[in-house]
């Protein structure tokens, strides 16, 4: 970018050689580049050309592979320069509000950067301050970050960026996707904070042209590769162009740009005779009290290039599923090809084509198959799709790919394959949601041309939105809207001449300032941004610090997750009451009873003394009597069902066998789907035979026979042998640990998929304290079960709680963080929430279930089994449990089983710790 000669100490930036791979991708080819201290630079190219992998190398969110980056004075391959280095980077990530919390307020969000950064409550209150009121946020304060539009949460993240006054502002495509009006703002605040603060160094990665002219100096990527530096004059002068568009054009290699040229949008003939094809008439639509569609008048005639703009959030999506038939309007009526347009038609949706802005195709199919797949839902004869295939893969140069699968394709391939599915099934009307977002300006003029003839053609009607004013400029006409209302509806270029404006950004930017001028006291939109004075004062404590570990950044991420808790009402009441229905589940589902068993006799003999035997039976508390058997048919079906535990049969002559001392076999039919249960009913038969025949000899003979020896048996811990009284304690160590550990491990997993773990790796925040952080609140809520579940099995259970509460209470604390340490130790590994939830399952439930003495005794268990059972934290839990609830036991007999669990502690939670990243890798 500058000369390599120039002293080290004026460079913010110094990046040597720098390569960078993906697997068998290339993101960065030897890239080499010197960034001046003060200076705003701006890295131009389209998505896929390794810009965001330059960022997060240079920010530290990356491991550098080979090569040297050089930030502030150190090198970023340093561990100890990346702890010292990021309170003075500030990383804007690409993607809207990536390094936000939806969940959370803006003023909450700013709260937790100020923390992370060791500001104290009055710093921090002048810093957003500060923020809001330069950024217009201010009358925001209390709105969620999901709930902005995409311009204000592009500058809430711009104040999160700012909050800790950075010496390196990293800005990776901080305008995509922002309109016009708010890209200038953004821009003009950009401006203002570098003249307040001259040493401020700026890079910025984008993919609007017109925005990188403002640039001090521009490095032109493509292919991993930088193509070009210098200021913008320097560009455009070395490549003989006028805008930067034509000049990026230019410098890719001849064999990529060979067959291009400039596009060319024929009038759209016949304009005022032509029929149709969209029509609305006072289109309104509200989602309660909000209007997000005021009385919306539009007319589009067939064939036409209809454009849609307008600021982030003014209705334009709404408007254009109304107009599709996605969504039914609350007031007004809309035609589609003159006929009345009613939500949810299918043969409405057989007329319309539909792109959106992400990439939906199916990436496990092949090209050829998400055609035809796309081609058999919309109805198409087998013969038509392949003829329908052939002539869109001629028309869009798809045959060479037909084999390929789409998420491994270029972005200019992909779109092309994005429009061929949508045009499948011939529409026509096509809806274009900001199609060419992070396309390059070549791949950009191709499916422009794309457009054009399908409009000039084949008579199809396009409806595109953009935020491109270059796109703008070639559509027919054109809508711009804001807050619910079309503001204009006119040509590019009467657009320009009606305000007076040299281009279409200019006269844009003035309809909605005017706009939003006359709506002030009703409109949404944030007011233009005032300016930003360095903070005037530090008052930041210092913070207690224990094993390295800060307490006020352990606490931000406590209190973000805690209110992150409290915003999602379904993970509080699962971490709360879940476990709680699991333990009435469980308590009562796993039963070891075997009173009231279903018995039944196949009584073959009926005399009275057949009868006396089945009320021998009947008439103990372990069998309850059904109606009797009627043959071998009826038992087995009856058992199948699981109507009977047992059947009895009496065989014939059975009464007078024994008056006369004859050798008798009484059948039994038990069913033994329960190996255990079987043995024990198989015992209570033979028990009650015994008597019953004892009984008999007594009645016939008066002589009472004695049996060799009689046992007494009392049960010492639950007299009455009642299962809910054995389980309920027993199953609690289960619950505890598997929906804590869950639920720690989606809290984790859930930010590698929002993106926001990226605040891990580029601010003060170490693996210790992000984790220990988030794991308190669910501590906290894993002890709040605890006890609930404590009342309901006293309380509403029966069971007895006789030992020292208290020492139950401080297992359960103890616990508790084991637990949680599980969950954060299986989120280092997993990626995604459903993997996290299923692996979490499984490393709890089932040693918990099977090795940790529920049904059996640990000490009954070999091999694996024990090993397991005697390593588990569970096991020593368990005994706690049952020892307190059952046998009145305290700390005194206890504390030995404590030591395994605190053990457990740091051995979990210090493997997740060494196990997180804290790069990219």
């Amino acid at each position: 970018m500058t000369d390599r000669a120039a002293p080290a100490t004026t460079m913010a930036v110094d990046v040597a050689q720098v390569t960078l791979h993906y697997g068998s991708v290339t993101a960065l080819d030897d890239v080499t580049l010197r960034l001046p201290v003060g200076q705003i630079a701006g890295l131009i190219g389209p998505d896929g050309v390794g810009k965001s992998s330059l960022m997060s190398l240079i920010a530290g969110a990356r491991v550098i592979q080979h090569g040297e980056v050089c930030v502030l004075g150190g090198s970023m391959a340093s561990e100890t320069h990346r702890a010292d280095v990021c309170p003075r980077i500030a990383y804007m990530p690409q993607g809207l509000g990536k390094n936000l919390y939806p969940t959370l307020s803006v003023t909450e969000n700013l709260e937790f950067f100020g923390r992370l950064f060791g500001q104290d409550a009055t710093e921090r209150s002048e810093r957003i301050d500060r923020l809001l009121t330069a950024t217009g946020l201010a009358p925001f304060r209390t709105r969620a970050a999901g709930h902005l539009s995409g311009g204000m949460k592009q500058k809430l993240g711009l104040c999160c960026s700012l909050i800790h006054d950075p010496d390196l502002l990293l800005l990776d495509e901080p305008t995509t996707g922002v309109d016009p009006l708010s890209r200038a703002q953004f821009w003009t605040l950009i401006s203002q904070i570098r003249k307040e603060r001259p040493t401020l160094t700026v890079l910025v990665a984008t993919a609007y042209m017109d925005e990188a002219s403002r640039f001090d100096e521009l490095v032109a990527m493509n292919g991993g590769r930088i193509l070009t530096s210098g200021s913008p004059g320097d560009i455009l002068a070395r490549t003989k162009t006028q805008n930067l568009d034509d000049a990026f054009i230019a410098l890719l290699p001849e064999e990529e740009r060979q067959n291009h040229h400039q596009v060319i949008v024929p009038p759209l003939p016949d304009a005022g005779h032509a029929e149709i094809a969209i029509e609305a008439k006072g289109l309104t639509m509200r989602f309660g009290d909000f209007t997000a569609v005021d009385h919306v008048d539009l007319t589009i005639r067939r064939g036409e290039i209809f454009g849609f703009l307008g600021s982030n959030g003014c209705g334009k999506s709404t408007t254009m599923k109304m107009l599709t038939g996605l969504l039914a309007s609350t007031e007004g009526e809309s035609k589609l090809f003159g006929k009345p347009l009613r939500a949810n038609d299918l043969s409405t949706r057989r007329r319309v084509g539909y792109m959106s802005q992400a990439f939906s195709l199916y990436s496990e199919l092949t090209v050829h198959q998400n055609l035809v797949l796309h081609g058999r839902l919309f109805g198409l004869q087998p013969e038509k799709i392949h003829q329908r295939i052939a002539d869109l893969g001629q028309r869009f140069h798809l045959q060479e790919i037909f084999d390929q699968f789409p998420g491994g394709l270029p972005l200019g391939q992909r779109q092309r394959l994005s429009l061929a599915v949508a045009l499948i099934h011939e529409p026509d009307l096509l809806i274009l949601d900001e199609p060419t977002s992070g396309v390059d300006p070549l791949a950009r003029d191709e499916f422009w041309e794309n457009l054009i003839a399908l409009s000039r053609n084949d008579k199809v009607t396009i409806f595109i939105s953009t935020h491109f004013m270059n796109e703008a400029e070639r559509c027919d006409r054109i809508s711009l809207m804001n807050a619910g209302k079309i503001i204009v509806t006119n040509s590019p270029g009467e657009l320009v001449k009606k305000k007076g404006a040299k281009t279409l950004e200019e006269a844009f930017i003035a309809y909605l300032e005017e706009a939003t001028r006359e709506t002030a006291e009703t409109s949404t939109r944030s007011p233009v941004p005032t300016t930003i004075s360095p903070a005037t004062t530090k008052t930041s404590r210092p913070d207690f610090h224990l094993f390295g570990l800060s307490f006020r950044r352990i606490a931000s991420c406590s209190i973000r997750e805690a209110l992150e808790l409290r915003r999602d009402p379904m993970r509080g009441t699962m971490a709360l009451f879940g476990s709680l229905f699991l333990l009435a589940v469980m308590s009562y589902g796993i039963s070891l009873d075997t009173n009231n068993l279903s018995f039944a006799m196949l009584d073959r003999d009926q005399t009275t003394t057949s009868h006396n035997y089945q009320l021998n039976i009947e008439g103990s508390r372990y069998f309850r009597g059904q109606p009797p058997l009627r043959d071998y048919a009826d038992l087995d079906r009856r058992l199948k069902s699981g109507k009977l535990a047992v059947g009895v049969e009496i065989p014939p002559n059975f009464g007078r066998d024994i008056r006369h001392g004859r050798h008798v076999a009484v059948g039994a039919w038990i069913d033994g789907a329960m190996p255990q249960r079987a043995e024990t009913i198989r015992s209570y038969l033979q028990l009650l035979h015994q008597q019953w025949l004892m009984q008999i000899v007594r009645e016939k003979t008066g002589n009472i026979i004695a049996g060799p020896a009689d046992i007494e048996i009392r049960y010492r811990y639950n007299p009455d042998v009642v299962s809910v009284v054995a389980i309920a304690p027993a199953v609690m160590p289960i619950l505890l640990l598997l929906i804590p550990a869950m639920l720690t491990a989606l809290s984790v997993v859930r930010e590698k998929e929002l993106g926001s773990i990226l605040n891990l790796y580029v601010t003060p925040l170490t693996k210790a304290e992000f984790l220990i952080g988030k794991q308190m609140p669910y501590v906290v809520l894993t002890v709040a079960s605890a006890l609930i579940m404590i009342v309901v099995t006293v309380g509403l259970f029966g069971v007895p709680l006789t030992g020292s509460f208290l020492t139950l209470l401080a297992a359960t604390g103890v616990f508790s963080v084991v637990a949680t340490s599980i969950g954060l130790l299986m989120s280092t590994f997993m990626n995604t929430q459903m993997a996290a939830i299923f692996s979490t399952a499984l490393v709890t439930l089932i040693p918990a279930a099977q090795f940790s003495g529920l049904l059996n005794p640990v000490a009954s268990l070999t091999g694996a089994s024990w090993l397991v059972g005697i390593t588990y934290p569970s096991t020593y839990f368990l005994t706690i449990s049952r020892g307190v609830f059952s046998k009145a036991l305290g700390l005194r007999a206890l504390w030995f089983d404590f030591i395994p669990i605190l053990l457990a502690i740091p051995a979990i939670l210090g493997g997740a710790i060494l196990c997180l990243r804290k790069q990219e890798h």
